[in-house]
């Protein structure tokens, strides 16, 4: 069982500056956890903190490509087994996030305004020579997304299912069976049931 020692939300966001900052080129960082967790929250104060270094940084959230409510829904509302498989667009992530930026320093910030349900109409952007991105949502790994360097903001079932709406319990069930499936690990992965005092691991 990995070890795990604890550190203040402040030095983690300096951790992953340091290794943000380390990282040539355009970069992308993923930064895994439930909506619970809120993973969009801690990539955008990294990415903050990136910027006050000097180092251009920018943020796109996985619930800006999920795919239509005509297929996330097709099956069942609350199907944990469809959240998990066919609720986010990883492939499209790829398509019009990951693989531009690397070849043209240009990305599409979002595809799909799961709210509305129509398209996002997002323009193109061009990024800032050694722009480093962050992805932020739930499942990153195993997608064939190529990330170099990954952050997992673990949470304990119980956890999980204490900050999540009952209405969406069943994303809890997905994320829980993902991780029993999921062969790959984090770069950093951080304890996260009180965002307030994490823990990363250290063995």
């Amino acid at each position: 069982m990995p070890d795990f020692t604890a550190i203040t939300p402040d030095a983690l966001l300096d951790l992953v500056a340091d290794r943000a900052m380390a990282l040539p080129g355009y970069a992308v960082i993923g930064v895994d956890g439930a909506d619970a967790a809120d993973p969009l929250r801690i990539a955008r104060a990294a990415s903050e903190r990136l910027r006050a270094q000097g180092r251009p940084s920018e943020v796109v959230s996985l619930h800006d490509f999920v795919r239509p409510a005509s297929v996330r829904l097709e099956y069942d509302r609350d199907s944990e087994f469809t959240y998990r498989t066919g609720w986010f667009d990883y492939a499209a992530v790829n398509r019009e996030v990951l693989e531009p930026l690397r070849d043209t320093g240009r990305y599409l910030p979002a595809l799909w305004d799961e709210r509305a349900d129509r398209s996002a109409r997002a323009r193109i952007r061009a990024a800032a020579d050694r722009t480093v991105l962050f992805l932020a949502g739930p499942m990153l790994l195993g997608r064939g997304l190529r990330l170099d360097l990954t952050i997992g903001l673990r949470m304990s079932e119980g956890a999980l299912r204490r900050r999540t709406d009952a209405a969406e319990m069943f994303t809890v069930d997905g994320i829980l069976a993902f991780q029993r499936e999921q062969a790959e690990d984090f770069d950093i992965l951080v304890a996260w049931d009180h965002p307030d005092r994490p823990a990363i691991r250290v063995g």
